[in-house]
């Protein structure tokens, strides 16, 4: 069997049961009956990771059967969820128990509640996670999209990852097709970055080189949010992909407009990806100046180029002392480090 390299994200609806503040996927949303079906799954290529996204996933009834299809062809599957759906995301564990399931959750009980627009979602999320814990699945985890609203509870809600042994990813605001968002913007630059300050030395402390990692993706975030250039290039189209739910397969989802290789339901996998069409958006992508920095596309270029972020962990752990400082990095000026601190 060939090596599986391909990183795939399936959006699987734009259905969503949440309103969240830098998303308004809510107010364009997919009807069930043009959605990626099972058949279309099954064309997919091997691939070495599969993200599972929406909207809200869990809308769909036939996520079992969709995981059961990837899991055919995926080393590993990561839901992203905004835990709602307690009892399904739970019998789903418990069918496949090594799928990951990461719950998006905005900030503690008051702000997460105000940015994600869904009663009680908080509590809701929480328990879902809790539920996992209890069971002792292996993969779970709870992400952040940080924002001047939410930044003052990365820290605490880092905290609450850790006292349950879990994962904890972040994003920050970004505007692109996929979010049907333009006006999405941080405010407060300076006061952000202070807490991804402080969560990154709260990684650098940990024992875990995982986490080491997450600390340079959360260096990453900071240099975005400055609007500078992004710290590893962007591989996506090459060995990545995403595909939506209209089985249009593009390139990723931080675009300004919809880049489409191909569409899957049209056309075999090996059609698609080889087309004069899919190079075409390839060209595009290369050229591409929105230094966006998601998980989707920044985690295959940190394992692709890895001694760059091994470097940036080797200089801060051995040679800086173990800490990260603000000050010592190009995207804050001096005059603006002295004005806000």
């Amino acid at each position: 069997m060939a090596r599986r390299v391909l990183y795939g994200t399936v959006i699987v609806t734009y259905r969503c049961n949440a309103h969240c503040n830098m998303c308004d996927c809510y107010k364009d949303p997919t009807k069930a009956s043009d959605e990626i079906t099972i058949e279309d799954i099954r064309k997919l290529p091997e691939m070495s990771f599969t993200n599972i996204t929406g909207g809200e996933p869990f809308i769909r009834k036939d996520i079992p059967e969709i995981v059961e299809e990837l899991y055919k062809k995926s080393n590993r599957i990561v839901i992203s969820t905004n835990g709602y759906y307690t009892e399904r995301i739970i019998d789903l564990c418990k069918k496949f128990p090594k799928v990951g399931i990461r719950i998006s959750i905005e900030g503690l009980q008051k702000t997460n509640d105000a940015i994600r627009g869904i009663p009680n979602g908080f509590e809701r999320g929480y328990t879902t996670l809790k539920t996992l814990v209890e069971m002792k699945h292996p993969d779970v985890g709870f992400g952040m999209t940080v924002q001047d609203m939410n930044c003052d509870d990365l820290v605490p809600l880092y905290d609450i990852s850790n006292e349950l042994n879990m994962e904890f990813a972040t994003a920050t605001l970004h505007n692109s097709f996929y979010f049907r968002k333009t006006d999405n913007k941080i405010d407060d630059k300076f006061h952000v970055a202070q807490n991804f300050e402080r969560l990154i030395n709260e990684l650098l402390k940990s024992k875990s080189p995982k986490k080491w990692f997450r600390a340079y993706f959360n260096h990453g975030l900071i240099n975005y949010i400055y609007g500078n250039k992004r710290l590893l290039p962007c591989d996506m189209s090459k060995n990545a992909f995403f595909i939506d739910p209209f089985c249009d397969v593009i390139p990723c989802n931080g675009m300004e407009k919809k880049a489409v290789m191909g569409n899957l339901h049209e056309q075999t996998w090996e059609e698609l990806w080889n087309s004069a069409q899919a190079n075409e958006v390839r060209r595009c992508t290369k050229s591409c100046d929105r230094n966006c920095w998601m998980i989707g596309s920044a985690s295959p270029a940190i394992h692709k180029y890895i001694w760059i972020p091994g470097w940036w962990i080797i200089k801060h752990k051995l040679f800086k002392g173990g800490e990260y400082r603000l000050s010592e990095n190009d995207y804050i000026s001096k005059n603006d480090f002295l004005c806000n601190s």
